[in-house]
C-alpha cells in the first residue's frame, strides 16, 4: 500500500468484516494518508504505528497552510541539521521497514533534506543502509570528504563492491568463456572438440533421407582457450554525475573482465578530461576512488584516446557507457565510431548500466548511433555477461524490447 508520503506501508493481513475490520480499514488509511483533520479518519495512532508515522512524516510530511506538519505536530525542521538525529531516525526505519524500503527512503533524504554533508561523518555512514545509490553519493562527495572519514566510506564501498562481485562475477565469467570458445571454432577439431549442434546445421544440406542422417561433410568445433586469439574489451564510462549507479557497475564488471586471461580489458573514464584506469582494475574500489563524479561530458575526447589505444580492430570491443549527452564535437564524435566500426571494431552504447528504469538520454545522439548500427539502450547487469557474449562472438546484439 503506498501512501501520499511516497513510502510503501506493510499492507498486513486480510482485512476481515465487522468492527475489528472497520478499525483495521481506519488504522491503514491513517497510515497512508499522514493524519490531520484532512484525512477524515479520526484515528489516533499508538506504539509502533505512530513511531513508524513519525519517521515517515520526518521525511515526506508537508506543511500545512501554519506552517505545521501533518498531525498536528511542529515537524517543519525535518530530520534536523546534526548527524545523531539523523543516525536515530536511520536507525528507526531499518527497525520498521525492510531494507529495500530502507534503501529508497535515505535516497530520498539525501536528495530532498541536503544531507550530502552528514555523510561525511564517520558515525553517519556506520548508520546507513549502504547500496549502489549511497557509493554514487560517496564518490560525487569527492575531496569534501575529511580524511577521518575516508576510511569508513571506503569500508562501506568495499561492502557494496564485494556483494555485487558475488552476485555477477561467477556468471559473467561463464557466460563469456564460453564465447571465447565459440568464437575460436576450428575447421578440423578432434572428435571431443566436436560442436555437434552448429556442425549438423552446416551440414543440412547432405542430409539424406533414405537413411535418416546427415553426412558431416564440414565439422564444426570449438577452439581451446590456448589456441584462441585474445580478445580486447575496451570500457569507456562517462562519469557525470547521472551515471554514478553505472560507473559502480563498470567498475566491477571491469574488474571481472580483466580476471580473465583471455581477455585484455581497458577502463577509460572521462568528463571533459580522459583517465586511464587500466592499471587499478585489480581492484575496483581503488578504480571507484579514481573517479570524479560530476563536472561536463566530451565523449569525442574520450573516443579519441580509446582509438588510440586499438590495436586488434577486428578481436576489439568498445563499450561507451554514457547518456550520450555530448559536450564535445558531435559530428566528429560520430565519424570516430564510424572509422572504429569500418576497422573492424564492434562498438556498443549502453545509455545505463544499472537496476534502475529507463535513463534521460540524448535520443538526436542515440538515433546517430543507431543509423550507424551501433545499438544504444540501457542494459541491466544481469543482461551485460549476455551483451558482451554477443559482441565477442560477432552475434547480433540481444537489445532489449523497450529499447
Amino acid at each position: 500500500m503506498t501512501g501520499t508520503t511516497g513510502a510503501t506501508v506493510p499492507a498486513g493481513p486480510t482485512v476481515p468484516a465487522g468492527p475489528a475490520g472497520d478499525d483495521e480499514r481506519l488504522r491503514r488509511w491513517r497510515m497512508v494518508l499522514g493524519g490531520g483533520a484532512a484525512d477524515g479518519t479520526g484515528r489516533t495512532l499508538t506504539g509502533t504505528d505512530a513511531a513508524m508515522d513519525g519517521t515517515l512524516t520526518a521525511l515526506y510530511g508537508q506543511a500545512d497552510g501554519d506552517g505545521d506538519r501533518r498531525g498536528g505536530r511542529d515537524r517543519s525542521a525535518g530530520l534536523g541539521g546534526s548527524a545523531p538525529s539523523v543516525a536515530r531516525w536511520l536507525g528507526d526505519i531499518r527497525t520498521y521497514f525492510p531494507s529495500s524500503v530502507v534503501q529508497v527512503m535515505q535516497r530520498d533524504a539525501i536528495d530532498r533534506l541536503g544531507l550530502s554533508a552528514l555523510l561525511t561523518e564517520p558515525q553517519m555512514l556506520e548508520a546507513v543502509e549502504a547500496d549502489v545509490h549511497l557509493v554514487g553519493t560517496l564518490l560525487s562527495l569527492g575531496k569534501a570528504m575529511p580524511e577521518t572519514t575516508k576510511e569508513t566510506a571506503r569500508a562501506v564501498v568495499r561492502k557494496v563492491v564485494d556483494d555485487l562481485e558475488e552476485r555477477l562475477a561467477t556468471r559473467t565469467r561463464a557466460t563469456l568463456s564460453g564465447a571465447l570458445d565459440r568464437s575460436a571454432r576450428l575447421s578440423r577439431p578432434r572428435h571431443r572438440d566436436i560442436d555437434w549442434d552448429r556442425t549438423i546445421r552446416a551440414n543440412l544440406k547432405n542430409y539424406l533421407p533414405e537413411y535418416g542422417t546427415v553426412v558431416p561433410e564440414r565439422l564444426v568445433g570449438y577452439g581451446r582457450a590456448s589456441q584462441a586469439v585474445k580478445k580486447e574489451v575496451v570500457l569507456c564510462v562517462d562519469q557525470s554525475g547521472s551515471m554514478a549507479a553505472s560507473v559502480v557497475y563498470a567498475s566491477v564488471f571491469g574488474a571481472v573482465l580483466a580476471s580473465m586471461r583471455s581477455i585484455a580489458t581497458r577502463l577509460v573514464v572521462f568528463d571533459t578530461s580522459v583517465v586511464d584506469l587500466t592499471d587499478q582494475l585489480a581492484d575496483p574500489v581503488d578504480v571507484l576512488f579514481g573517479t570524479r563524479l560530476g563536472g561536463g561530458t566530451d565523449i569525442n575526447r574520450a573516443l579519441a584516446y580509446c582509438q588510440s589505444r586499438i590495436t586488434r580492430p577486428a578481436d576489439t570491443v568498445v563499450v561507451l557507457i554514457s547518456d550520450l549527452y555530448e559536450g564535445g564535437i558531435r559530428n566528429e564524435m560520430l565519424r570516430r565510431v564510424a572509422a572504429m566500426k569500418a576497422s573492424g571494431v564492434r562498438f556498443v552504447t549502453l545509455l545505463a548500466l544499472s537496476d534502475e528504469g529507463a535513463p534521460a538520454y540524448d535520443r538526436e545522439h542515440a538515433a546517430a548511433l543507431a543509423a550507424l548500427d551501433a545499438p544504444a539502450f540501457a542494459c541491466t547487469p544481469d543482461l551485460f555477461p549476455e551483451v558482451m557474449a554477443a559482441a565477442l562472438e560477432g552475434r547480433p546484439i540481444p537489445v532489449p524490447e523497450a529499447a
